[in-house]
């Protein structure tokens, strides 16, 4: 997976938008406002995103790609390096447990006008 293929996947969920929030490097990926990923521009590709707190600690113990989140909090946020030792798919099933998660945080009136798009 590549920085566009990660691109594309992340805004190819409902609601899903991107911008800029920290600085000019740091892609983020929103639904409804609330971020779901990021990704630094520069450097080699990594991801963080939200996991729940024993799968996140799973996730860590069965792959040396997934580390605590940098610069998140540790105990709902991993930060996945994309170096191949994963597969792309898995990588897409864990941005979307990340969407889901977020999704189930969202007040109804939101989750209702996400269902729309």
């Amino acid at each position: 997976m590549n920085i566009e293929e990660l691109r594309d996947y992340c805004l190819s969920k409902p609601g899903a938008t991107e911008d800029f929030p920290f600085d000019e490097t740091t892609l983020v990926f929103k639904v409804m406002g609330k971020l779901f990923a990021l990704t630094d521009l520069e450097g080699d590709l990594s991801v963080n995103l939200k996991c729940t707190p024993e799968k996140a600690i799973e996730l860590r113990e069965q792959h040396s790609c997934v580390l605590p989140g940098y610069h998140m909090n540790k105990k709902h946020w991993n930060t996945v390096l994309v170096d191949g030792t994963v597969s792309d798919q898995q990588i897409r099933e864990w941005i979307d447990h990340s969407y889901g998660l977020v999704v189930e945080k969202l007040s109804k009136k939101q989750q209702n006008e996400l269902s729309k798009l």
